[in-house]
């Protein structure tokens, strides 16, 4: 998903991620074409990538959360954090995640994910990585290497959940960018996965150029054909509609029934107090019965700039202000519901956000968390403690 730096914008004052957060048009062209794209899906033969093979999945996953298709759907089992890319994951190439480089090879990459995975359990207490992949990463050259990522969350026993991110440029526009490579690539991910229970499979991050009806339908139809080759619903995470703002039209639709549902939420999306946070952020997440089933996979505000999540946000700061009410109402409402809750991020070079940043190079790296506040309020929503690490302002 995300963000930015805090001096750079995209021209229109807002943070450079280059997203519109509200959707005020439908790119009717792209609409028109959606039902095309479902309806072409090609047979498991023709998908598969004519790259580098696919690599093979690790060990039988060891949570045993999951006994079949029909598994009850426990959204609060997900703590965790994203992994990014420092380009935001919106890339025409390979996604290379902060500390890792194109040019190690399986052995060095698991060694430095190895690293990271470490410390985001150590420092954070997170059971969960969310990963960006493509077709430039899948079935190439480096997804020799990148796979090692996933061996080595999967080894350290922290579940994974694989997102596709469309490219950047003219490419974002918040469609599947060809069609072909992205069936073939979650042919190769499905098959790949398809008997750790411990990965799961987001078939797109944000869609917000379709319609809600016609990216209900795409999703539908991913559904149906993987479901139809053995992957559990409950390995599935279907975005919200628009920049996956609002879920209600996924949880209102019978055949992704048994899906988790995604939602992204963000600081810098307006300015509120906690009383308007609260209600802007409950009207995104439609009734209890959805709740049981989002994962609030994208969240975040600025980490590395000092501000005081435990403290008040009547500091006559505004920005401060907005950031402090912002985390305190998520926090308390995605524990209140029951949501999973999937920081963004836990590690991205140069973003303010980082939860944690890099210290050391190459295989030597470590971490070190940017804001002990902020992570005390992670931890609130994902249910721990009895006390809240606040006092309401």
């Amino acid at each position: 998903m995300t963000i930015h730096t805090t001096t750079s914008t995209d021209g229109r004052g807002r943070p450079a991620r280059g997203r519109l957060r509200r959707i005020t048009t439908v790119v009717t062209a792209v609409c028109a074409g959606v039902t095309a794209l479902a309806m072409a899906v090609p047979t498991a033969a023709s998908a598969t990538p004519t790259t580098a093979a696919a690599g093979t999945s690790v060990s039988a996953p060891r949570h045993g959360h999951h006994a079949g298709p029909d598994a009850r759907l426990d959204p609060t089992r997900f703590h965790g954090v994203n992994w990014a890319d420092p380009r935001d994951n919106y890339v025409n190439g390979p996604v290379v995640l902060s500390g890792l480089s194109t040019s190690d090879d399986y052995r060095t990459t698991y060694r430095k994910a190895d690293r990271v995975i470490r410390e985001f359990r150590k420092d954070l207490g997170a059971d969960t990585v969310r990963l960006p992949v493509n077709p430039y990463s899948v079935g190439t050259t480096w997804w020799d290497s990148y796979r090692a990522v996933i061996d080595a969350a999967r080894h350290r026993d922290v579940e994974v959940v694989l997102g596709y991110w469309e490219g950047s440029d003219a490419s974002k526009d918040g469609t599947v960018d060809d069609p072909a490579a992205w069936w073939g690539m979650w042919d190769t991910l499905t098959r790949t996965y398809s008997h750790d229970s411990g990965v799961y499979f987001e078939p797109m991050n944000e869609p917000f150029g379709y319609a809600p009806a016609d990216w209900v339908q795409l999703a539908t139809t991913w559904v149906q054909r993987y479901t139809a080759q053995g992957i559990p619903r409950n390995r599935v995470f279907v975005s919200g509609t628009g920049y996956n703002d609002h879920v209600d039209a996924i949880c209102a639709a019978p055949a992704l029934d048994g899906t988790y549902v995604s939602q992204h939420y963000y600081g810098y999306w307006g300015t509120r107090n906690a009383a308007e946070w609260k209600a802007d952020f409950e009207s995104r997440l439609g009734d209890q019965a959805c709740s049981d089933r989002t994962v609030l996979d994208e969240f975040g505000v600025p980490m590395t700039t000092g501000i005081d999540y435990r403290g008040s946000a009547t500091t006559g700061n505004a920005d401060a202000d907005n950031s402090v009410a912002f985390l305190q109402t998520v926090a308390t409402v995605a524990r209140q519901r029951h949501l999973g809750a999937v920081y963004w991020p836990g590690l991205r070079t140069d973003d303010t956000y980082s939860l944690e940043t890099v210290r050391g190079s190459g295989q030597n790296l470590s971490l070190r968390v940017t804001n002990d506040s902020g992570l005390a309020l992670l931890h609130w929503a994902w249910g721990e403690g009895r006390r809240a690490p606040f006092a309401a302002s």
